[in-house]
């Protein structure tokens, strides 16, 4: 990090010193610290800031959770439930919950998909929650300043589609159009642009698929065509970011379930399903990896409360048995998905 642009940070400190106390402070701070002075502002929220605080070790990793909001007490439940992004800090324990993008002060998009890159949320597609017609709307969410942007749309309605983000760029592959069809076709959007770029499409169509980042991979697992529905297709495809190619991967997902939300990465880069790891999670499960850690949510039945449980990640790859957590009332809804984000 060029040392020359936090000269008299704090009048009477050394340079280095007094960038090593904003270094230190926790995420929640920076938009009050943002507010002592323009040069503070500029330095907390500029990307050579957040990736010094991320190689000395002063990130925190929180789970990101698109997450049906209760039911008030004196009401019966009608109609679908409501999403809102909860946030799960796995350092402090606490639980809590990002503002409504403004456009959808009601509720999230129905089936929308989230990722995060450089400390951001990116919340993107998905279908209008009064209309249930496929939008395409994309927003981003940052931590510091605590507000949403709304980005340039996605270049044409998709549902279902898979999507993984890395180094301030976020991959879409997949999923199905207006009428249906399972699509094969790819795009990056880079969010310090606000551009979009097709990259090479797939070898074959994959709707209901799920994107995950493997190393420097973008990683699109299963899916099915349009002839056939249904039919969770046992490969996967890589886009390596290297050499901006594909390749397909055979036998990658041997789970003949949806891979949605409930993909695994092992240590050894192999797919799991954490729909089959425990009984306790084996409906609507989802899986955060937070590290050392793994945010498991899920229910044994149809029908029975959604359970919060954590799994230690051993060096050898290997998961450890899942221990249930206690989370607090208003955070015990269903959750839909998630994503881990290092703030």
């Amino acid at each position: 990090m060029n040392q020359n642009e936090f000269t008299e940070l704090v009048p009477g400190l050394p340079e280095d010193i007094a960038l090593e106390c904003l270094t230190r402070l926790h995420y929640s701070t920076h938009g009050v610290a943002s507010r002592v002075c323009r040069r503070w502002c500029r330095i907390l929220q500029s990307k050579a800031f957040y990736y010094h605080r991320k190689q000395t070790g002063f990130t925190h990793k929180a789970a990101c959770l698109v997450q049906a909001l209760p039911s008030p007490v004196e009401s019966k439940p009608t109609g679908q439930p409501r999403y809102a992004i909860s946030v799960f800090d796995l350092v402090s324990g606490i639980w809590d919950r990002v503002d409504p993008i403004p456009k959808y002060p009601d509720g999230l998009p129905m089936f929308c998909q989230i990722a995060t890159t450089e400390g951001k949320l990116i919340v993107m597609g998905g279908w209008n929650p009064v209309s249930w017609d496929p939008i395409k709307d994309v927003f981003v969410y940052d931590f510091m300043t605590r507000r949403w942007n709304q980005c340039k749309d996605m270049p044409e309605a998709r549902s279902f589609f898979a999507m993984g983000a890395a180094g301030g760029k976020v991959f879409i592959a997949g999923g199905h159009d207006e009428s249906k069809n399972a699509l094969s076709s790819a795009w990056v959007f880079d969010i310090s642009s606000n551009e979009w770029t097709e990259f090479p499409r797939m070898s074959e169509e994959r709707d209901e698929c799920e994107g995950v980042i493997i190393g420097s991979d973008f990683c699109v697992v299963s899916g099915y065509d349009t002839e056939n529905q249904g039919r969770f297709k046992s490969s996967a495809e890589l886009y390596e970011l290297s050499t901006g190619q594909w390749r397909r991967v055979e036998d990658a997902w041997r789970s003949s379930q949806c891979p949605r939300a409930c993909v695994g990465v092992g240590k050894n880069g192999n797919l799991t399903c954490w729909a089959e790891s425990d009984p306790n999670v084996k409906v609507g499960a989802c899986g955060v990896d937070l590290g050392d850690r793994t945010l498991v949510t899920g229910s044994a039945y149809q029908g029975a409360p959604h359970g919060f449980f954590f799994v230690e990640n051993n060096k050898k790859g290997q998961n450890s048995k899942l221990t249930k957590i206690n989370v607090p009332d208003e955070f015990s809804g269903f959750v839909q998905s998630g994503c881990c984000v290092e703030i």
